[in-house]
């Protein structure tokens, strides 16, 4: 996935909003297969689980049979179906989820080799934050960036001042 570029500009901000809302002695269920960031979420003294590669739209097992404190999504919910059952059952009462913000002047991401990565959804910021509503979440942070690219152009151009992504904190609604 990350064979030409990094998005070091992405994982530094993730990482920070990350240690700024959960503590190094709590355990994170982070929502995908090991990835390049859970490797650094591990680096910096977290413990980190991951799912196995299931089908998330039709098996939350994971959910209910791992033990954590704190659920993670990053970058993950845009390619799922049906993100309002995930949210209905992670079982924790902290989460933290990223997404890509949906850019007007580009078209969802859809890649022609590999079916697992495509965005069936890409979300606006409100969309995201009703979603959690809706499921019992309480936003208590949040925070917009952009993730501008090296190259030549008018939507290059404008990725230097349209946030790109979005990244939320939320606690469990009792």
């Amino acid at each position: 996935m990350y064979e030409k570029t990094f998005p070091n500009k992405r994982f530094k901000l993730t990482l920070e909003f990350l240690q700024k809302h959960v503590s190094t002695s709590e355990t994170i269920f982070d929502f995908g297969v090991p990835n390049p960031f859970s490797k650094i979420m591990e680096e910096n003294g977290y413990t980190v689980k991951n799912t196995k590669g299931e089908d998330l739209d039709n098996d939350q097992t994971a959910l209910q049979t791992e033990e954590y404190t704190v659920f993670t999504a990053f970058e993950i919910f845009e390619h799922l179906l049906n993100p309002y059952t995930i949210l209905q059952n992670v079982k924790c009462d902290k989460l933290l989820i990223s997404i890509p913000l949906r850019l007007w002047f580009s078209p969802a991401y859809r890649s022609k080799t590999d079916m697992w990565d495509r965005h069936y959804h890409e979300f606006e910021d409100w969309q995201l934050d009703w979603l959690l509503e809706k499921t019992g979440w309480k936003i208590t942070d949040r925070l917009q960036f952009t993730h501008p690219v090296k190259k030549f152009g008018f939507r290059p151009l404008l990725r230097y001042f349209t946030p790109r992504y979005y990244i939320v904190v939320a606690e469990k609604i009792k």
